[in-house]
Formats: structure tokens, sequence, C-alpha cells
């Protein structure tokens, strides 16, 4: 995905959280409500956001400031602030800004800056926690565009847009801070933040249309691709679209609006991949292992992770090679050094999937017991390891078109 730079503001991290790969609106006009925005008017949007967050382009004067608004909200920084009489907006936003039209918000602090940042911050305070996301999936997904994974499941450009947009925003699409003002006599400065329904809901109902498609890609296939580590990170990477447009299917249903049909739970899709491991053999190749110990260690891990076991003619296989060796110290006791090499290998390519190693040395009275003390450390590396070792790296696959 695209490599969001942070504000480094006090609000812009707290956006974040709650709500990202947003679309930033621009103009100080609001567009019609029936107008939404084009997948190439929407990636143009995105750019000029993140060549703002890169700093190729200047900023009002609030960006890069603590406190200032997340960048892709629009910010009333070329605008001057006003003063004089005080606006009717300060009191009642609903008075100026309609209602059926608008999501508005009021933030005031004593600078212009921090006004702008708690405005847009009560903006998003008005969604709740229906909109906030598990850092972890946004960081996931994020990567899956930057690395190009998602355009090898969008069938046309404009789909791949939308989705490189999604993946670009850490604001509210529409939200712009509309108005500033500024009452010289309580040195207070006040900023009205303001998001047009109609276009949000237009463009979040994209990303959402764009994440289907590619969700619906991503887990066609036959069942022989199905019954592989590949068809189980599509079904992964899935479950992690699949969360991303709850929190779009929940942000549209706060504006009361209809969300597009087919949208289903991320744990849906975890359910599917969880069921394709337990029908997935690996097999478990020790050399020189000492009563099946160091076997049987492995073949627990892979268990508790749903594998079944499998023998050499299966397609995935742990290789394992141990190494004993006595080591001469002084002194009375005898000690044994193991050497521990595991490598999870497709045998379609003979690639190496996952590789582990263990090294230790143990010591007793004599030498056969030091070397029993020696397969007891490895057993206990394998069964504290392992199984969280491989289900870290089966998590973060991404899929390969």
């Amino acid at each position: 995905m695209l490599n969001v730079k942070f504000l480094r503001s006090n609000i812009g991290f707290g956006l974040l959280c709650l709500l990202f790969f947003m679309v930033s609106a621009c103009g100080s006009t609001p567009p019609p409500a029936n107008q939404g925005a084009s997948p190439a008017e929407a990636q143009a949007l995105a750019q000029s956001a993140l060549n703002r967050m890169d700093g190729n382009q200047p900023a009002s004067p609030a960006a890069g400031t603590a406190g200032a608004p997340a960048a892709g909200a629009q910010a009333a920084g070329s605008s001057a602030v006003r003063t004089g009489g005080r606006p009717a907006w300060v009191d009642s936003a609903d008075d100026v800004y309609s209602r059926a039209q608008f999501v508005t918000a009021v933030g005031q602090a004593s600078s212009r800056e921090m006004a702008e940042a708690n405005a847009l911050g009560n903006l998003v305070a008005f969604f709740g926690q229906s909109i906030k996301a598990d850092t972890t999936i946004t960081n996931t997904y994020q990567e899956a565009v930057k690395n190009g994974v998602t355009s090898g499941w969008s069938d046309n450009l404009a789909v791949q847009n939308t989705i490189n947009t999604s993946a670009s925003m850490d604001t509210l699409v529409g939200a712009e801070i509309r108005d500033v003002w500024h009452d010289t006599r309580g040195n207070v400065f006040y900023a009205v933040a303001v998001m047009d329904k109609a276009r949000t809901i237009q463009i979040y109902t994209d990303m959402i249309l764009a994440n289907l498609e590619m969700i619906k890609n991503l887990t066609n296939m036959s069942q022989a691709q199905r019954n592989s580590l590949e068809g189980f990170s599509r079904y992964q990477f899935a479950a992690t679209v699949a969360d991303l447009n709850m929190t779009y299917v929940n942000l549209i249903n706060v504006l009361g609006a209809a969300t597009p049909g087919g949208v289903k739970r991320g744990n849906d899709y975890r359910l599917d991949a969880q069921n394709i491991t337990k029908s997935i053999p690996v097999g478990v190749v020790v050399r020189n292992d000492k009563s099946g110990r160091v076997q049987g260690a492995f073949a627990k891990a892979l268990s508790d992770i749903g594998f079944q076991s499998g023998g050499n003619n299966s397609r995935y296989v742990l290789q394992v090679n141990i190494v004993v060796s006595p080591v001469v110290m002084t002194g009375n006791l005898k000690y044994s050094r193991i050497e521990l090499s595991a490598d999870l290998t497709d045998s379609t390519n003979r690639n190496v999937l996952l590789p582990w190693t263990f090294n230790q040395r143990e010591g007793h009275n004599t030498q056969e017991e030091a070397d029993n003390r020696a397969f007891t450390a490895a057993e206990r590396k394998i069964n504290a390891e392992y199984k969280n070792l491989l289900s870290n790296y089966l998590s973060q696959m991404l899929p390969k078109k």
C-alpha cells in the first residue's frame, strides 16, 4: 500500500486510530447533493493529500504543527480569520449548515491550529466507536497496496484506483474547516468543521464495491488451489478487506444511508481459512532424532494450528536436521551441543517457506545425559516458540496472483 506518513499533531494520530484510508474533500463550496467522486477524481484527491503528507506540496499553515488537523482534511489555512461580530455557527452550526446535508462540529482553543484540530476531532467523535479499526488490519492492507498485491485482484483500473484511494487517507471524506473566528476580547479561536453527507456516502459506497470485487476474485478458485497455503492466504486477506468494509458500512449507516448488499464480516472468511488448514497435510521428516521426541514436538505445534499430519509425499514438508556433538571443557561435567534446523518447504518448487534454527549447550555428569538434556531443551524451545512463529508467518502471508 501507499506508505502514509502520519501527521505530527495531537489530533492526527487520534483520527488515524478512529478512521483511516479516507479521501479528502477539496474546495470551500460543497458539491451538489447528487454528485459523487469519480474514480479518477478520487485518485487525484488521494495523491494530492499524500503529496502534502510527504512534503511535496505546501500545506496550510496549520499542517505540520502541534494540534494541526489531519492531512486530507481541507483546512481554512489560506483564508483570513474572521474577527468582529460573533458568527451564528459558533452557538449553533446547524443554523448555518443544514443537518440534512452536512455533519458539523465546532472546536475552540487559544490558537487557530488547536481550534481547527478540535473541530475535526469533534467531527470524528460524532461517529463514535463504530468506525474504529484495528491498526494491525489497516497496516496489513496498506502494505498490500504499497507492494502491488491488490492490483492482481482488481479487474480494471477504475477499481484499483478506488482501492488505492481507500488505502491512502487518514481522515474523513468531505471533512473541511469551513470557517474560523477569533474572539479578540476573550482571545479564543473558534473553528467549524463541515462534512458533506452525500459526497461521503458516494465515495464510501465506491470503496465498498471495489473491495467486494476484490474479495470475489480472491475467493474464486478451484478446490486444489483452495487447499493450499496460497488458498489460505487469499482467504486471510479477504478477511482483512472485509473488516475494512465493515467500518465503511458502519459510517454510511451512521449517516442514515443504505449500503451495498453482500458485505460479510472478516471472521466469516477467517473461519474458511481455518478450515483450509485442516485439509492441508504437512509432513515432518527429522534426521538424527532421539525416540521421535523432536518430531513429536513439531507435529504437536502443527496440529495445534490445525494442520493434518502428512507423510513424505505431502506437498508441504517440515525438513528437520539435528546435530548433537560433545563439547570439550575443563571440569568434571560433560557437555553436548545441539544444533537444529527446521525448514518448512513446498515440494512443488522446493522453496523454503519458513526457516527456523536452534542452538544450545547442555551439561551433565555423563555424555549420554548431556545429550538427553540437549534434546529436552530443543523440545522445550519448539513447544514454546514454533506454533506462534508459524501462526505469525501464516497471518502475514499476502496472496500472489
